[in-house]
């Protein structure tokens, strides 16, 4: 397969830093980040990388040559006058014979490719698109998915959003069916997401890979010095889903939002005090924060799968507004008992994904390449603590939540306990 990386860019905001050097060469732990970029490419077997540079970009051909010092073959497109983001398609037309990759070269990552090409096959795809959650979703573009990861829409940053919204942003990496440059004409300026994105996903040939792997823009001095702060803690490889990952698995009522009645409307939930510090705190480790939840007041007709999703889009804007976000959420719908008024029969089963038993946990391990024996559950009751210890993971049971944490299971005993989610986050990441 074949990249294309977009490094033509002026840099202007890194200026302090680049000084004349286009902004993809500036070092990173001694590497330009677009060395970053080609050395990722390459550990997936994408070894023939077109880099697209403006009249005043020598210094990347200068560095990279034909890349053969690097195990690759690398050639270059110069734009003579901008193109734009996606203008430099065009050159393409007529030279692939598959799906390629379109990366651009701001980005500090480093990715599994082979897993994002698995899905893009695996969907036959038009475009797949690099997504994840953020900790600023209130002034991002998000992209609106349906169950089957298809993209349905992009909710602009600009839109007044008096309405909740799931976190999760495009991150500026794609791949593309060559079948895309159909639509693109002569070289003429083109912005990649609203000239190429938008049609292709009204037409329903858009779908969005979700990871956690690291991929962040260097464009400010800030991202800078925060990027470079994580390649020094290793937490940038460690991302890498070819990597066996940590994960705390999060219970949610009493563990993330403040213990109460079931929750059935989103304007019922509220976040636990301290609980958006502590997932912060995860989200700039190397663990993964999940929230793995029972959410039987769906199978007893007290909520629908439409306002669950509501109630979790809530807590998701919740956790944005003060900069922490979760890797994912994973809910069990079922429940065992009949005899509630306006239940919904289909869903009253014996399951496998009920805590505590562990088929929620196992689908976050194949997604996400977890090694439970390295992760941790944290919950409010013991059913969450026997849930953690049937999966193989350590378990810290919270005494600020449920006021009846054994009633069932209370036999199962925690690594240990603490009162917040908070307290036991930092012990756990100071152990770790």
């Amino acid at each position: 397969m074949l990249a294309l990386i977009q490094a033509g860019g002026a840099g202007t905001r890194l200026k302090s830093i680049t000084g004349d050097l286009p902004k993809p060469m500036v070092k990173i732990g001694g590497k330009p980040i677009l060395e970053w970029q080609v050395a990722s490419l390459l550990r997936s077997g994408i070894d023939e990388i077109i880099i697209v540079i403006s009249t005043k970009g020598e210094a990347i051909p200068s560095y990279f040559g034909d890349g053969s010092k690097f195990g690759a073959k690398i050639s270059y497109i110069t734009e003579t006058s901008p193109l734009g983001s996606g203008g430099a398609l065009c050159y393409l037309k007529g030279k692939v014979d598959d799906d390629f990759v379109l990366c651009f070269g701001d980005l500090m990552l480093d990715v599994d490719w082979k897993r994002m090409i698995a899905f893009h096959k695996g969907k036959n795809a038009k475009i797949t698109c690099f997504a994840h959650p953020n900790a600023h979703p209130f002034d991002s573009d998000l992209l609106v998915t349906d169950k089957e990861d298809r993209v349905t829409s992009i909710d602009s940053k600009n839109n007044t959003r008096d309405y909740y919204y799931k976190n999760l942003t495009n991150a500026g990496l794609y791949i593309l069916s060559k079948d895309v440059l159909e639509s693109i004409g002569e070289p003429r300026k083109i912005d990649f997401e609203k000239d190429v994105v938008r049609p292709a996903v009204d037409k329903g040939g858009v779908y969005a890979y979700r990871s956690s792997e690291y991929v962040k823009d260097c464009g400010t001095p800030d991202r800078y010095a925060s990027v470079s702060e994580d390649l020094a803690n290793g937490i940038i490889s460690a991302k890498n889903l070819s990597n066996l990952q940590k994960a705390i698995f999060l219970d949610r009522d009493g563990t993330i939002n403040v213990f109460g009645d079931f929750v059935t409307r989103a304007e019922m939930l509220s976040l636990a005090p301290t609980a958006a510090e502590a997932i912060r705190l995860i989200d700039q480790s190397q663990f993964l924060p999940i929230c793995i939840t029972n959410q039987p007041v769906i199978a007893r007709g007290e909520t629908t799968f439409a306002e669950m999703d509501r109630i979790h889009d809530r807590m998701e804007d919740l956790l944005g507004a003060e900069g922490a976000y979760l890797t994912d959420l994973f809910f069990c719908p079922h429940h065992p008992d009949s005899g509630f008024k306006g239940e919904v029969k289909e869903l009253k089963i014996v399951c496998d994904c009920r805590k505590p038993k562990i088929g929620l946990l196992l689908k976050a391990k194949e997604k996400y390449n977890i090694d439970l024996s390295s992760s941790w559950f944290i919950g409010d009751t013991k059913q969450d603590v026997q849930t953690g210890i049937n999966a193989g993971c350590r378990t810290v049971l919270l005494t600020t939540g449920d006021p009846r944490p054994n009633k069932n299971y209370a036999e199962a005993e925690p690594t240990f306990t603490t009162d917040t989610l908070l307290s036991a986050v930092r012990r756990i990441l100071k152990e770790n």
